[in-house]
């Protein structure tokens, strides 16, 4: 481990309680997506012998990544013993909330209560052809299934049966079942605004950060707005609830190198979140961009920390939104192989990680 001792942290750095790291589970038309699924089986097992503590998978519709995250934990879960399993995010404009619920009671009895989902109520209605249009807008219909979706696996009565024909006598309180019945505490809000944050605080979940945000002041740095976010969502939190609000995590694009060859190769992806926004770093054959914009209208989106494990560790301890957090979650590169993301994985637990007061458990 490099000796850091003469690099101070932000003031309000928090020792990090968690560490784990996010994937799309990709693959590409030359090997398969078969060969991309074992391969995401293969991450997940490789980052829990590290040390990692928890592993997610973002959902994407109709394109060359994960797009049924749950069937996967399942797999993953059997392979791998400690590491938590979660999905961030999934957005609930397209989701059954009633089906998703019985989806991941399942998943999370078959794992061993590991199961932690990150869900979204973003404006986006980009699939509203194949999924079907609502009477109200995106976002409202997204909150409705979000809201139904927590009712569920709370174990809520969701409806008592009232006539023949139901499907059980009159009478009969219908829950869903098979019901996990510590699910709901891991659940967490994908947020990318100060509003979203603040909702999650008032529907009793857990907050998890991004590498997309919104409704920021002009001028105001990511890391600066994050970190006003995660202050938010923990106010309201204290307001409201009068606990201490549950560990926050943020998700950040982090690429310590320990050679010229890999740094090289670290700052052509930065270049390409730099220009090409969300459509950077795509796997063979997944779909071009729908516009030629880097970002959303009126967001921004994460910086990537590259360089030397040194110049990464000063960038972390630094930046306001990592310091704020309770857990650190890596955002690998969707098109890096499974290889490139395990080296940069072991990267990052040997030379990045203890310096951020976290050590592995066992």
């Amino acid at each position: 481990m490099t000796a850091l001792a003469s690099i101070p942290p932000d003031p309000a750095f928090r020792p990090k309680l968690r560490i784990g790291f996010n994937t799309r589970v990709s693959f590409n038309d030359q090997d398969g997506p078969a060969q991309g699924l074992r391969d995401g089986i293969t991450l997940f097992k490789a980052a829990e012998d590290m040390g990692y503590q928890s592993g997610w998978a973002y959902q994407r519709h109709f394109d060359h990544y994960l797009s049924s995250p749950l069937p996967f934990f399942a797999a993953a879960g059997q392979h791998t013993r400690r590491i938590t399993l979660g999905s961030a995010v999934i957005p609930m404009r397209y989701q059954d909330p009633i089906l998703l619920a019985e989806a991941a009671g399942t998943t999370d009895l078959l794992i061993g209560g590991r199961l932690e989902l990150a869900i979204s109520t973003g404006a986006n209605a980009a699939f509203d052809a194949v999924f079907g249009t609502v009477e109200t807008d995106a976002r409202s219909e997204a909150r409705r299934r979000q809201q139904r979706f927590l009712s569920a696996i709370a174990g809520e009565t969701l409806h008592i049966v009232d006539g023949p024909g139901q499907g059980a006598p009159v009478g009969t309180a219908l829950r869903v079942t098979p019901h996990s019945p510590t699910l709901r505490a891991r659940i967490r809000q994908g947020a990318a605004s100060l509003g979203s944050a603040m909702q999650a605080a008032e529907l009793g979940i857990g907050l998890i950060c991004g590498t997309v945000q919104h409704d920021h002041q002009a001028g105001e740095s990511f890391g600066a707005y994050q970190a006003r976010m995660i202050e938010a969502y923990r106010a309201t939190w204290r307001r409201l609830r009068g606990t201490p609000p549950p560990p926050v995590a943020v998700a950040a694009s982090i690429l310590p190198a320990t050679t010229p060859a890999l740094r090289e190769t670290y700052a052509h992806y930065d270049l390409e979140r730099r220009t090409q926004g969300i459509a950077a770093s795509r796997p063979r054959g997944a779909l071009e961009p729908a516009t030629p914009i880097t970002k959303p209208e009126g967001a921004q989106i994460s910086p990537v920390f590259h360089g030397t494990p040194e110049a990464v560790t000063e960038a972390v301890l630094n930046d306001p939104g990592l310091a704020a957090a309770d857990e650190l979650i890596l955002f690998l590169p969707p098109a890096f192989g499974v290889s490139d993301n395990i080296r940069l994985l072991t990267t990052f637990i040997e030379t990045v990680a203890p310096h951020l007061l976290w050590t592995p458990p066992g």
